[in-house]
């Protein structure tokens, strides 16, 4: 796992730390990014869940390079053992996997740490930067 490096605020405070510079936290879902969209109703299609192309290359690749690589999943937690089983017979390298992510959808992260948003359509590739017109808190 990465280690965590101390940070403080403009006080000299201790805050919680953070990642070494460079290094980022991927929160990747799984059912429709990964791999087919396999409801929770239908845990026995899990097992077999189809991988999406380049998707197994690409997040290694993150990882290789030092990246903290979390699969964050509405799957339920009693899905654990299905899940973290078709991730290791796939060949993911990942550090963990956080389930129970409220379902349907329109996501609104609200954090006091950086987020990126990058929503899966259709193709994993590298990322690129573009600029995009977004959301905030109003001042």
């Amino acid at each position: 796992m990465v280690k965590l490096v101390d940070q403080a605020d403009e006080r000299g405070l201790a805050i919680s730390p953070g990642l070494p510079e460079g290094c980022k936290n991927y929160l990747i879902d799984i059912d429709g990014t990964v791999c087919e969209d396999v409801p929770n109703e239908q845990p026995e299609r899990m097992e077999d869940a189809e991988v999406f192309p380049d998707v197994v290359e690409i997040i290694n690749g993150w990882y290789d390079e030092g990246h903290v690589i979390t699969f964050f999943t509405s799957r339920t937690s009693d899905l654990k053992e299905v899940t973290e089983r078709w991730l290791d017979a796939n060949g993911f390298r990942y550090h963990g996997v956080v389930y129970d992510k409220p379902r349907g959808g329109n996501y609104h992260w609200v954090d006091n740490h950086t987020v990126r948003a990058t929503r899966f359509n259709s193709k994993f590739t590298q990322f690129v930067k573009r600029w995009a017109e977004v959301e905030v808190f109003d001042d």
